[in-house]
């Protein structure tokens, strides 16, 4: 057996957004059937850095496919500026369920970018009008750019405006994807008002007003992924159909986690969690729903479900560098 090493071109490479959304929406059904096992992610604080270490291990078995992993990731802002390397790094040890073995080492951050789009995707499938044509984005980073391929692919989106305090980003987004899309930059405001609505911003004090919002928009939001973050003004969650990806890091460190430790919040406004849809044990949209929104927090089960992808692919093309991580005898 080999190990395959697959860097962050080769990982981008072998991952087909249509191939990943699926991948993933198979990863919300079986967790919703029982059939995961994905402890919470777990935390290792370094403020002497000023970051942390973050590990998600996960195993989940669909039916006609398993699989297991590991990634390790950090969060370091002062990286930028300090080392020139990104805020976020992440590295993935996918390995086969039935005798450990290391499959393959992979670039992660090209994963989690991959997968949190797809994520959004899914929702947005389940959740949005069916005849969605336009997409608002606010936060115009490496995140971006995978929300608007993957709900592409569920959606027949036309229209795009995105919102970014940042205008170099801003038009570098716009660059990106003016060839295949009416993309433009705007306001938040102009960006809640379309069909469908992700944000992948930062911030601690939310941006997006109830106010804003229109009466049928699909929110995917991203951005929350620490204690004390919010984008959307509470009452948008109040007034909306509320699904999570998981109950314990949403109220940890999701969207909803300023509300419901304020105890504005609590589980009679949730109305489920993503799986549970995917898996029809409970409802997406229906005729009588208004806004939507989705708190994306990222599961460990995504990231090996995309992980799968990439190294499925990488065996058929043969991606990658082979490398000797374990010795041949027992």
């Amino acid at each position: 057996m080999e190990t395959i090493i697959l860097p962050p071109d080769d990982v981008e490479e072998c991952l087909e957004i249509g191939a990943v959304v699926g991948a993933v929406e198979e990863a919300f059904r079986a967790e919703a059937l029982g059939k995961t096992q994905m402890p919470s992610k777990s935390y290792v604080t370094l403020q002497k850095y000023n970051g942390d270490f973050r590990s998600m291990p996960a195993y989940l078995d669909t039916g006609e496919w398993d699989a297991a992993g590991v990634k390790w990731v950090n969060v370091h802002p002062d990286n930028p500026d300090e080392y020139d390397i990104p805020t976020v790094l992440a590295t993935l040890v996918y390995s086969d369920p039935a005798n450990g073995f290391p499959l393959a080492v992979m670039d992660g951050t090209t994963i989690t970018r991959e997968r949190t789009g797809a994520a959004s995707a899914v929702a947005t499938d389940y959740l949005a009008i069916e005849d969605a044509r336009s997409l608002g984005i606010v936060g115009a980073g490496v995140q971006a750019y995978t929300q608007l391929e993957a709900i592409a692919t569920v959606r027949p989106i036309e229209e795009v405006v995105v919102s970014d305090v940042d205008d170099e980003l801003k038009e570098q987004f716009i660059s990106h994807f003016e060839d295949r899309f009416d993309v433009r930059g705007g306001s938040n405001e102009a960006a809640a008002a379309c069909d469908v609505l992700s944000t992948v911003t930062p911030v601690r004090e939310p941006i997006i007003s109830r106010a804003a919002v229109g009466d049928h928009t699909h929110i995917n939001a991203v951005g929350a992924d620490a204690e004390g973050k919010q984008e959307l003004e509470t009452q948008i969650l109040l007034d909306a159909k509320l699904v999570i990806d998981d109950f314990d890091q949403c109220t940890h460190s999701g969207e909803i986690n300023v509300p419901w430790s304020e105890g504005a919040l609590d589980e009679d406004q949730l109305h489920g969690e993503i799986g549970d849809i995917v898996a029809g044990r409970t409802d997406g949209r229906t005729a009588r729903d208004g806004i939507t929104v989705f708190d994306s927090t990222g599961l460990g089960i995504q990231d090996i479900a995309a992980a799968r992808v990439a190294y499925t692919r990488a065996k058929d093309q043969n991606c990658g560098t082979v490398f000797p991580l374990v010795r041949g005898e027992a």
